[in-house]
């Protein structure tokens, strides 16, 4: 038998073992190794099945067949073994680093199995499952920083009530901070990086509606949204990691997620930013009528958890009065509406009963024609104590808080026709805060279709974007958590249905609040920018405007056009041009043998020629980084390099 005919025999016989071949079905010869190391009994007793394989490994002594395993590490080691076109292709351009392929290194230990890398999380359309990208290629550590250094920003564009513009100038308070409205294309791990130096410790609020992880259908999820678990935690964590350094002492992050990773990402936030730091876990009632696709229960809600950057200094806004609350103030005096509120404190909740509160259970005196209120006894008055069914309640003030409010003539006694007196404090109408929202939010304004998929098409005029968030969900959310001045973050723009309700608060408020939406998806910045500049148009919003920008692309575009290409010509192609244009990476082969295209065709899967490709690139290069702005490889336009400059004005070291 020839030497590949034996090979092939041999991974035939190893692949039967689950244990030794990855998700793909691919052999995995370090785990083989590791298992031959230790002289494992599954795979001795495998490789004695076979006669020949026997003969090869194993010497015969005293009719007993003793395993030679330094013979077959070094065979399996050897570079030639795995000799199919993938493994081939990847030996002759350069993926394997001094002899042993990529997947056998050690330099990385790996937890979750992900948590030490770096997930670039890229989104595309789910039909075209791309492979997840891992910054793990690159070890050494300015490589890492390297990729997280400043992009230059490119394609600026003003959007105003008249129209798109150039932008010529970008504003900034009197803090020297940007003040400008920004919707920024680009991968937003990277994104976060380039705008961390502008906006570290100025934004009030993050919020986020991060894919969902549930595995969704692929007609309907334009991100990716099917990562395996350990995936998904390495990307949420690699981006939670660094959102923390844009929020303000007294900031908020507030996260939408379902139940399938609610547990998960409640155990990594609490890690980012400190269970202390927790403030609540919402519930949010966005389907009423429940999904009745669900296997079990209809799932009609969602959840949203809430964290403070620092829950010591950080506080909420109530919800404003509604129509009906208002109309309770039905009193009135010269100085203001009122309503009149029992001053008896009763219930089973809040410390109510006597015994909880003693020094405010005392008696008050009422002279016989309600007139005259007293704590001082007086045996012609009616005696009256916080009491009902006789059961023992407490006022809601103590003595000295009771005796000022009636100083002030703030207390009120009626009389009813069973003869019981009953004391009433005014409830000023000025004095209301609000309504304390609550962790349950039902009102039919948080209906995702109708006020999130129906209002988008309405908004556009066509059908565009699969389950946007109802808008109420987040004008609340920034309502509680913000003031006028405030900056917002959202780094999973998808529809833009946080810049709409910026745009709904500051119409609301007279005044203005900022926000920062960071995208990739070329449908999704399409769809954002529309419905943004569609709310200006149709609602007459002269004072509101925003820029567009985006990172510039180097390596990225490349990426993309792997991912778009639709045939292995097509990608053979992509890849001459990869070779002659792109920044390839250290251990990568520029030159393209003959032989090596023939391996790349003889592969037959798309999408492992994809993940090939992708390989190759550089991955410190998928954007431009600032520090080259200069180079002329990169071309950067005149006007890009000005308005690069005004950006990153802060920057005063950069040389550029």
């Amino acid at each position: 038998m020839s030497k590949q005919n034996f090979n092939e025999k041999l991974i035939a016989l190893l692949k039967t073992n689950q244990d030794y071949v990855d998700e793909s079905g691919e052999l995995l010869s370090a785990a083989v190794k590791d298992h031959a190391w230790k002289l494992d009994p599954n795979l001795i007793r495998l490789l004695l099945s076979d006669t020949e394989i026997k003969s090869t490994f194993f010497n015969e002594i005293d009719s007993h067949w003793v395993f030679n395993h330094n013979t077959f590490i070094d065979y399996i080691t050897d570079k030639n073994f795995l000799s199919n076109s993938y493994t081939q292709f990847r030996n002759k351009i350069g993926l394997n680093i001094d002899g042993k392929f990529l997947r056998e290194r050690g330099e990385v230990s790996l937890v979750w199995p992900y948590k030490d890398c770096v997930l670039e999380g890229g989104q595309t359309k789910e039909e075209e499952k791309r492979k997840e990208i891992f910054f793990n290629e690159t070890l050494a550590q300015d490589e890492i920083n390297r990729m997280f250094d400043p992009k230059v920003l490119t394609n600026w564009k003003r959007l105003t009530a008249v129209g798109e513009e150039d932008v010529k100038e970008i504003k900034r308070d009197d803090n020297d901070i940007i003040s400008e409205n920004l919707i920024i294309k680009g991968n937003n791990l990277i994104a976060l990086h380039t705008l961390k130096q502008q906006f570290r410790g100025q934004v009030k609020l993050i919020y986020i509606d991060p894919p969902y992880n549930t595995g969704g259908e692929a007609n309907i999820f334009t991100y990716n949204n099917a990562f395996n678990h350990s995936s998904w935690l390495t990307f949420m964590k690699n981006r939670l990691d660094i959102a923390k350094q844009f929020l303000r002492d007294d900031g908020f992050i507030a996260i939408s997620i379902d139940n399938y990773e609610l547990l998960y990402l409640g155990t990594l936030a609490d890690e980012v930013f400190g269970r202390e730091n927790r403030i609540s876990v919402l519930t949010i009632v966005h389907h009423p009528a429940g999904k009745t696709n669900n296997n079990f229960f209809a799932t009609s809600n969602e959840f949203m958890v809430v964290y403070a950057k620092n829950k010591e200094v950080a506080k909420i806004n109530f919800f404003e009065m509604s129509k009906e609350t208002e109309k309770t103030y039905n009193e009135k005096d010269e100085i203001s509406r009122y309503k009149l509120e029992n001053l008896m404190r009763k219930g089973e909740t809040r410390n109510a009963r006597r015994e909880d509160r003693p020094k405010q259970f005392y008696p008050i005196y009422v002279s016989k024609d309600l007139k005259q209120i007293s704590l001082v006894k007086d045996e012609n008055y009616h005696e009256v104590y916080p009491v009902e069914n006789d059961t023992e309640w407490v006022w809601s003030n103590s003595p000295s808080t009771f005796q000022q409010k009636l100083d002030k003539n703030e207390i009120v006694v009626k009389k009813h026709k069973d003869g019981h007196i009953q004391i009433f404090f005014k409830r000023r109408i000025t004095e209301y805060k609000g309504l304390r929202p609550k962790t349950t939010w039902t009102d039919k304004k948080y209906n995702a279709t109708q006020h999130g998929t129906r209002l988008l098409e309405k908004i556009l005029r066509k059908k565009s974007f699969s389950y946007p968030k109802s808008l109420y969900t987040v004008v609340d959310i920034v309502k509680i958590t913000t003031d006028p001045g405030d900056i917002v973050l959202d780094f999973f723009a998808g529809s833009g249905t946080t810049g709409h309700a910026i745009f709904e608060l500051n119409k609301q408020d007279g005044d203005k609040r900022q926000f920062i939406l960071v995208e990739q998806l070329e449908e999704h910045v399409s769809v954002c920018k529309e419905r943004l500049e569609q709310v200006i148009n149709q609602q007459g919003i002269l004072t509101e405007d925003f820029i567009s920008c985006e990172l510039k692309e180097y390596n990225q575009a490349y990426i993309d056009k792997i991912q778009a290409a639709q045939s292995s010509e097509e990608l053979a192609a992509l890849w001459q041009d990869i070779a002659e244009n792109s920044f390839l990476n250290w251990y990568v082969n520029a030159e393209i043998p003959e032989e090596a295209i023939d391996d790349f065709t003889a592969i037959g899967d798309l999408e492992a020629q994809k993940r090939l490709l992708v390989e190759l690139l550089d991955k410190n290069q998928l954007y431009v980084n600032l520090s080259e702005i200069e180079d002329t490889d990169f071309d950067v336009s005149v006007e890009d390099k000005t308005l690069n400059k005004k950006f990153y004005e802060v920057l005063r070291s950069a040389n550029f």
